[in-house]
């Protein structure tokens, strides 16, 4: 799949995720900044490519593109996102072919022959058939990503999925293990693995017979498709990272109207983009819990530059830096986000909040809480119904929700500028819970 178009998708699932049904066509067309016609064509791309790698399921075990985006606050359902991570940087031919040659090596062990014949029978007429070396070039692929194994023996080689572990397992086992998969899918970051594994881990329940509910014994809530999303620019960032490369990007700020710039490689259509072109060494990514947000730190022209991964589009790797260099400006943005409570940068001051226990007896959820979020705060005793909580960071305001979130169990102490605001704020919420009529 061409990169501009997975990040047009990326926007495109985004937005639907979020927005739901708020939009009609043309102001969805408008907020992406695509024709009508354009969004005709991502959606009917996107379901094509849905069908693809749904293929050989029954109609009731399929979905609709539509199913993903349905909210129940007690289902969890796949995140219809990922499947975008399985077609990325695939094109519409491999996605068939590999779909094809992993449902042949399920059951059989073949050889590539045997798989060229499999393809040639099963492609679809509009498609072209693919030679030996194709083939071989798939097995290769795929042998090094650990899905396929290949046999000992002599030429021809025979190939098999490499299903050993889930079929060792008995079915307790397998219950138990996908359990475990969806629970850290669910609380952990980064977590499209997971889900890639759960969904891996709940075809091989099927195939034993089990309903498709029986390992649904867990619920979450909402899980921030946002966040999934930007994981597609994860591993690319992470690598340029590990080989010291910088990254060069269009960054649509999500402060602004567009989410998406396409490239204008038609002189007729051509207009100026909303985005702008940048070009970083990336040294850091952080991720906050509190927004479910990814943010890349980096360095460019005007220093430490941080970025929300939701912006980042058409991602390429450009030249190398030295490992000095890299370590010097790595250095330099440790030492300036020492005390960010995310990635704030700004000046440093004291922070003492005062928390109240719960009146009840059993669990302390707020000193818990607190002493789990907390960061590098220190918690000291006040009474038996209170305690401080002191720390030091960059600026306030990436702090001050987590504060506010805490609602009547958090006082603000210190600064006493930052105690005036939280008054200000807790009177004017107070207003719109006045009475209209005092007789009401």
């Amino acid at each position: 799949m061409a990169r501009e178009s997975f990040d047009k998708e990326i926007q495109f699932l985004r937005m639907l995720a979020l927005a739901g049904g708020a939009y009609n066509r043309q102001q969805f067309a408008n907020r992406l900044g695509i024709s009508v016609h354009t969004y005709d064509k991502t959606l009917r791309s996107l379901k094509e490519m849905l069908g693809t790698l749904k293929q050989g399921l029954s109609q009731e075990q399929g979905s609709v593109l539509s199913d993903g985006f349905h909210y129940n606050y007690y289902e969890s359902a796949d995140p219809l996102l990922l499947f975008l991570f399985r077609a990325k940087s695939l094109k519409e031919t491999e996605s068939i072919r590999l779909a094809l040659l992993l449902n042949a090596l399920q059951s059989r062990e073949l050889t590539a022959k045997d798989l060229q014949d499999h393809c040639s029978e099963q492609m679809p007429a509009d498609y072209p058939i693919p030679d030996e070396k194709t083939i071989r070039g798939d097995l290769k692929y795929l042998e090094e990503v650990g899905v396929i194994i290949r046999l000992h023996g002599g030429r021809p080689y025979r190939y098999k999925a490499a299903n050993d572990l889930i079929d060792h397992l008995s079915d307790d086992e397998l219950l138990d293990l996908f359990d475990y998969v969806d629970v850290i899918a669910n609380t952990q970051v980064p977590s499209v693995q997971g889900f890639l594994l759960r969904a891996t881990l709940k075809k091989a329940l099927h195939k034993r017979g089990f309903e498709p509910d029986t390992g649904e014994t867990h619920r979450y809530k909402y899980h921030y498709h946002s966040r999934i999303l930007d994981e597609a620019h994860l591993y690319t960032i992470f690598k340029a990272i590990q080989q010291r490369k910088k990254l060069q990007f269009l960054y649509l700020s999500p402060k602004k109207g567009k989410s998406y710039a396409s490239q204008n490689s038609n002189p007729l259509f051509e207009r100026e983009t909303e985005g702008t072109l940048q070009t970083a060494l990336p040294l850091r990514v952080v991720y906050d819990h509190q927004y479910g947000r990814w943010y890349l730190i980096c360095h460019g022209q005007r220093g430490i530059m941080k970025f929300r991964m939701e912006g980042l589009t058409q991602l390429e790797e450009g030249e190398a830096v030295t490992e000095e260099e890299f370590d010097q400006r790595l250095h330099i943005v440790l030492e300036q986000m020492k005390y960010s409570w995310v990635t704030d940068t700004l000046r440093t001051l004291k922070v003492v909040a005062r928390f109240y226990n719960p009146e009840r007896s059993g669990a302390n959820f707020v000193r818990e809480r607190v002493e789990a979020q907390g960061q590098w705060g220190t918690i000291r005793e006040e009474t038996d119904s209170t305690f401080l909580f002191e720390i030091t960071v960059n600026g306030i305001y990436e702090i001050k929700p987590w504060l506010r979130s805490f609602g009547s169990s958090c006082e603000v102490l210190e600064p006493a500028w930052l105690r005036k605001e939280f008054i200000a704020e807790w009177k004017e919420i107070q207003g719109y819970y006045e009475p209209v009529r005092e007789n009401l």
